[in-house]
């Protein structure tokens, strides 16, 4: 009775320790999918900087203000804040431009990947199980991108 209770003892510490070594790789590849995404809506935001300063030169230096902020786990909603008063100062406008109606669709779909990509971590790392073997490390837990969802720039429809 005891050699058998060992083999299963064994077995038990074998599947929970592959378990934790399968969550632990699974929850690194949802890290490397959260800062591509995070990288991808930086790299929109950007753009539409980029957009704003040579379309609507009232509004460069706030958008060159603005892109200026990092988007680190850190300092994400700091740009935010920055991005929000930028879209408060673009709804302003009468006629926007049709490049920043095309940029701010690119910044609305980065954002929702990496809100969802965001989402996805944090579901796992937030199981008792994961948080109790401490399998995600020392990164830092990814903060949501709360951006306004549209400045008032459209595209006009096609023909």
């Amino acid at each position: 009775m005891s050699t058998f209770f060992y083999i299963l003892l064994a077995i038990a510490i074998t599947v929970a320790l592959l378990w934790a070594y399968f969550t632990a790789q699974r929850l690194n590849r949802m890290h490397i999918r959260t800062d591509a995404a995070r990288e991808n809506l930086r790299a929109s935001l950007d753009r539409r900087a980029a957009v704003i300063t040579a379309t609507i030169p009232e509004l460069a230096e706030a958008a060159r203000a603005a892109e200026q902020l990092g988007l680190s786990p850190l300092e994400i909603n700091q740009r935010c804040e920055a991005e929000a008063e930028l879209a408060r100062q673009i709804a302003g406008l009468e006629h926007p431009p049709r490049a920043l109606g095309e940029a701010e669709v690119r910044v609305e779909l980065a954002q929702r990947f990496y809100n969802q990509a965001v989402t996805d971590t944090r579901a796992l790392r937030t199981r008792p199980l994961v948080r109790g073997f401490r399998l995600a490390g020392n990164a830092p837990l990814p903060v949501f991108a709360e951006l306004p969802l549209s400045s008032g720039a459209q595209l006009p429809p096609s023909n």
